[in-house]
């Protein structure tokens, strides 16, 4: 979690998939409502549909809005669970659409705004299946368009059920600035039901919620959970013990902060937060 907001991780990729939530939706997707709505798109001449004589429509082709896909980026290269959600579209379409989505994925990092095109493009040629639009909303979130990254990943989870990316959606709620709604959505019947790191990640941003009210007590207690065992090590860890730490201090109970940030920096075996300066900034670089 960063220190300023808090990001999720529920980050996947095109080469894996999104994690736990897209795992539990991705069977569901092809039974549900985004089902239906690919054979009336079909109907009514769009994703994937053919003309009378039987090839496809233009809808396959490229457009001069969409950025451009470098050659020896495949549609392969997109996890199989992932394709198998592309299977209604027309072959080029479902090829152009899985190469968007892997580009996506492998920008997100160094240029989220030109993942973002990709996402879009994606989400133009296949805008009825529930996967596209799960990536669309992720990498949204990443470029930090909050509306546009809460609408889509709404959207999706109207498509294939479940509580998918809960703890995304209401860190766009932060971002929209509107922390009481994020911490409606940790309430939510759909946040009763996570467990694991998908729970934790909800239960931080939760918290980050409540510090950006000045509720700093409620965030400590939002945050303590078993969970918060300093025997634990890896990233779910160390940003679990890093947030406690956060809200710790803005609480007002610095010495138990600086305990926190120290386990953190002991379970982020991969770096990924700066838990070691907050700590050292807390005791004066000693």
């Amino acid at each position: 979690m960063d220190d300023e907001r808090g990001e999720t991780s529920e980050e996947g990729g095109a080469r894996g998939r999104w994690p736990d939530d897209r795992r539990e939706g991705s069977d569901r997707d092809r039974g549900s409502h985004s089902e239906g709505y690919e054979r009336e798109d079909r109907r009514r001449g769009g994703e994937g549909a053919r003309t009378a004589g039987g090839r496809p429509t233009d809808r396959r082709n490229a457009r001069p809005d969409e950025p451009d896909l470098p050659e020896d980026v495949q549609a392969s290269d997109l996890d199989p669970a992932v394709r198998r959600d592309l299977l209604s579209l027309d072959k080029n379409n479902a090829e152009t659409v899985a190469r968007h989505m892997v580009m996506a994925v492998e920008l997100l990092e160094d240029d989220p705004r030109l993942a973002l095109a990709h996402a879009r493009a994606a989400r133009q040629r296949a805008g009825r299946i529930a996967v596209v639009r799960e990536t669309a909303g992720v990498v949204a979130y990443h470029a930090e368009e909050w509306a546009e990254a809460l609408s889509e990943l709404r959207t999706a989870r109207r498509m294939s059920g479940g509580s998918g990316l809960l703890a995304v959606m209401a860190d766009c709620e932060r971002g929209l600035g509107r922390p009481e709604r994020a911490i409606e959505l940790g309430r939510s019947e759909e946040a009763q039901r996570l467990s694991g790191d998908e729970a934790a990640e909800l239960r931080i941003v939760v918290a980050g919620a409540r510090m950006d009210l000045g509720q700093f007590d409620q965030a400590v207690v939002t945050l303590q959970t078993p969970d918060l065992d300093p025997a634990r090590t890896g990233s779910a860890a160390a940003r679990l013990f890093y947030a406690y730490a956060d809200a710790l201090v803005a609480a007002g109970r610095t010495e138990d902060g600086l305990q926190w940030f120290l386990n953190a920096a002991a379970a982020d075996e991969d770096g990924e937060t700066d838990a070691e300066e907050r700590a050292a900034e807390l005791t004066g670089g000693a």
